[in-house]
């Protein structure tokens, strides 16, 4: 289930444009065609040509000089009036990510692409970024552990980084998706059945949010006292509190945990593929490839959700579309990806020297970060993407989230079973009220407060339904048998052919012993204590 990035297409542009082509050489599948973008439009809405030696223009500027916000209310109300001040600056300005944190933000989505495809300029080693090795920038900054060196395959370059991430690629083609989908809509049910007889809830907190919990603890055989820690971490890390040191511990103590719990107890899950994985990673890699997992798989996922969820609530065109049966889910989710993915801001780079892009001087080692949302929504793209995947929200080149298939079919059945249960879901409060969590890289709401005619429970057997669910799991159903032996693969996250590779057959996994009643029990129990905890939360 590799993934690659989609290429934009070239209706993407207004018609009559003028057009430029990209010289950076693609390095991901797929990527050989560069997306014209307008280049130059007599609109006052291009961006203007920066003067020779500006200091507004040079990428970065002084700490907390005069630059723009991304943390704080103001900019989580209303990130679009900020990204439109930003293009004064051109297509990268200089942006304050957090206190006495500068760096440079790219909003053109062309800018975006040449440097998520360019690796020999751009690298994503946070050891470069010369403002945290000399102290300049502390270690208990708030934005640290979202941007620091770690291990894993999203912060490293050329053959580490291909080997980091084919444990990842190769652990995801393990799933069997048919199976995935039909435990989101087991869990989905469970959840709709705690609060559908109240006929009001919090989609946020009773459901965006629990529907990964529920997802992460059956893919990565994680037990809910370690789920639990882990979803408080990284929720203070993506928030950038003044506890993401702490969190930053926490996550790392839970997760070496987990990976000594796996290394004693294997099982069919994600935790022991890759522990048993030919790449041979050392526990501190394990912690954090699964950092880079987890993270992507709960906080930006029930964001996508959510965001997947308002709009669908709040926005007419889509309510008729779906109540005809003319527009899917799908393209729900794509608009949301398109126009306010749930990570707004990230895929930070570091120059590996001086350079110039687009009339802006980047310093050697100085921050580089991606606004997934300003480029998306850059105003040289056409408005009308409708069907449209080339969105940056998965990012592009050799970074591209391989794990956007799941990602996506999680979200899709999440709304599906939940509009199909609650057909009369309508918003509690007007959209423009809802109130979002401040924070530099996420687009995320602080609740999402809903009202329905209330229903009563699926099946009084929702908790058998759910234990017989993770009893199948134990006997492989989540799983399947992998497809290893990628060191052919080039170092961009495809096979470099754009087919799916040949491979030799695959040894069966052994099928495992049934469950006794004993076992059967615990597991019942363990959900039994697990709904407990969310109906005391």
């Amino acid at each position: 289930m590799g993934c690659r990035s989609d290429e934009p297409e070239a209706s993407l542009t207004r018609p009559g444009a003028h057009t430029r082509t990209s010289p950076v050489t693609a390095v991901s599948a797929g990527a050989c065609v560069t997306s014209p973008i307008r280049d130059s439009d007599p609109t006052p809405t291009a961006a203007p040509t920066p003067p020779p030696g500006c200091p507004a223009h040079s990428g970065q500027a002084p700490a907390g000089q005069g630059l723009e916000s991304l943390h704080g209310p103001e900019f989580a109300a209303d990130p679009s009036a900020t990204y439109a001040r930003l293009r004064a600056h051109g297509r990268i300005a200089p942006v304050e990510l957090a206190p006495g944190v500068p760096v440079s933000l790219v909003t053109s989505y062309q800018t975006a692409l040449d440097i998520l495809r360019g690796p020999e300029t751009f690298s994503k080693d946070a050891r470069h970024w010369q403002a945290l090795t000399d102290g300049t920038i502390p270690m208990d900054n708030p934005v640290v552990p979202m941007m620091m060196y770690r291990p894993n395959a999203l912060c490293s370059d050329g053959e580490e980084h291909h080997r980091l991430r084919s444990a990842i690629s190769d652990t995801l083609d393990r799933l069997d998706i048919h199976a995935l989908r039909r435990y989101v809509e087991r869990s989905a049910d469970f959840l709709i059945d705690l609060f559908g007889p109240k006929g009001e809830a919090d989609l946020l907190k009773e459901y965006s949010a629990r529907l990964p919990l529920l997802v992460f603890n059956q893919l990565f055989g994680c037990p809910p006292e370690l789920s639990d820690k882990l979803v408080r971490a990284l929720s203070a890390l993506f928030d950038v509190t003044a506890d993401s040191e702490q969190a930053n511990a926490l996550l790392a103590e839970t997760l070496f945990q987990l990976v000594a719990l796996k290394r004693e107890n294997p099982g069919p899950d994600m935790t022991s593929w890759l522990i048993a994985h030919p790449a041979e990673l050392t526990d501190e890699e394990l912690i954090h490839q699964i950092v880079v997992l987890v993270g992507a798989g709960t906080q930006p996922q029930q964001n996508l959700i959510c965001n997947g969820l308002l709009l669908l609530l709040s926005d007419e065109r889509f309510r008729g579309d779906l109540a005809g049966g003319t527009m899917l889910i799908e393209d729900a989710l794509n608009e949301v990806l398109w126009k306010d993915p749930p990570l707004a801001n990230f895929c930070v780079h570091y120059p590996r020297h001086a350079t110039t892009v687009d009339g802006h001087r980047l310093s050697k080692g100085d921050p580089v970060v991606i606004s997934l949302a300003a480029a998306n929504n850059d105003p040289y793209l056409l408005s009308n993407r409708r069907g449209n995947r080339a969105h940056l929200a998965w990012s592009a080149g050799p970074h591209t989230c391989p794990a956007k298939d799941p990602a996506q079919l999680i979200a899709s059945v999440a709304i599906e079973k939940l509009l199909d249960r609650l057909p009369d879901l309508e918003l509690a409060v007007p959209a423009d009220e809802l109130e979002w969590r401040p924070g530099p890289f996420h687009r995320a709401l602080a609740a999402l407060p809903v009202r329905f005619p209330r229903t009563a429970a699926k099946s009084d057997e929702a908790l058998a339904e759910m234990a017989a669910a993770a009893t199948a799991a134990i006997s492989g159903a989540v799983g399947r048998t992998p497809t290893v032996g990628r060191a052919d693969a080039p170092d961009d996250g495809s096979d470099g052919s754009g087919e799916t590779p040949d491979t030799a057959p695959a040894t069966p996994e052994p099928r495992p012993e049934p469950e006794s009643g004993a076992e059967h029990e615990a597991r019942r129990r363990w959900w039994k204590s697990l709904a407990q905890w969310w109906r005391r939360g």
